[in-house]
């Protein structure tokens, strides 16, 4: 199928809806602040002035896993506690508080190519890029590709930030030519988050487009398995540059395709959750998304 083909609406599964994931962001925030309380499912409910089954039901429905499940694995003392004491990385650290099992799903294939040196020097220029805003189980997405494919991927925090969050993917690229196309974008918002349509056999198109130490980066990223995760450190490593953790982390950061190139499982030195670019709440909920989906 051409990469800008229109997918009929019935085609495209995307759950949670956008009002959703505004309840589960928030049920998130008030456990990172509220994590030394470990918070019932009562007690967040009424903060949040929901009923406690409904609440259940839409984090569930969300995460595959429950709030208290979610509070265990995401509780910085107890991440501190199984980090520090017995020097597990973060996310072997969810695993150890259940979120691991044997029927995980395979992680989202794609191919991928790199913009020439030439290309990427042009800062975009010759290039049409189609976008969209969409819909996702982590709030508003944009969606930005080109004739070759996947060029970006980004969250809006609300209908208000869209303009924000266009502006900022389109400096990647400022002498590129955009063009508002949801036709031409909603076939890939509708095979990014939908699991059932991960296969191997039918890749999802990516283009990178960056430095050549950009691209580097963002290829050890693609590595990096579904439920797993890796420090600045270990990709520094894999790409050669053992001594270049800072860069890294810099390269990370301006990684322009969200969740299908990971920048989400990388981690800091320690294990820790660092920066996310669209936000820590938003990396929070990427990470336990994928954890409920084993």
């Amino acid at each position: 199928m051409n990469a800008l083909q229109p997918v009929p609406d019935r085609q495209i599964d995307i759950t949670p809806t956008g009002e959703d994931y505004q309840i589960v962001k928030q049920v998130i925030e008030l456990i990172t602040l509220d994590y030394r309380e470990q918070p019932s499912l009562e007690k967040i409910a009424a903060e949040l002035g929901q009923s406690p089954t409904q609440l259940q039901k839409v984090f569930t429905r969300w995460a595959g896993l429950s709030p208290k499940a979610f509070l265990q694995a995401v509780t910085l003392d107890h991440a501190k506690r199984l980090l520090g004491h017995e020097q597990l990385p973060l996310l072997e650290a969810s695993f150890e508080v259940g979120l691991s099992g044997p029927g995980r799903l395979h992680d989202l294939f794609v191919t991928h190519e790199a913009m020439s040196p030439g290309e990427w020097k042009a800062r975009g220029g010759g290039l049409t890029m189609r976008y969209g805003f969409h819909p996702s189980p982590f709030g508003l997405a944009l969606v930005m590709v080109t004739d070759r494919g996947l060029a970006g991927l980004a969250f809006a925090d609300d209908e208000g930030g869209r303009d924000a969050c266009f502006e900022d993917m389109a400096r990647r690229w400022p002498n590129a030519q955009y063009v508002e196309d949801r036709e031409a974008t909603a076939p890939f918002i509708g095979r990014i988050f939908d699991p059932r349509r991960w296969s191997s056999e039918e890749p999802l198109r990516v283009v990178l487009i960056g430095s050549d130490f950009q691209v580097r980066v963002w290829q050890s990223l693609l590595k990096i398995p579904f439920g797993k995760a890796v420090t600045y450190s270990d990709v520094a490593c894999d790409i050669g540059q053992p001594k270049a953790s800072r860069a890294v982390g810099a390269a990370i950061g301006r990684n322009p395709i969200s969740f299908v190139v990971p920048c989400h499982r990388a981690l800091g030195k320690s294990g820790a959750l660092t920066g996310y670019h669209w936000g820590l709440t938003r990396k929070r909920a990427i990470l336990g998304w994928e954890a409920g989906k084993g």
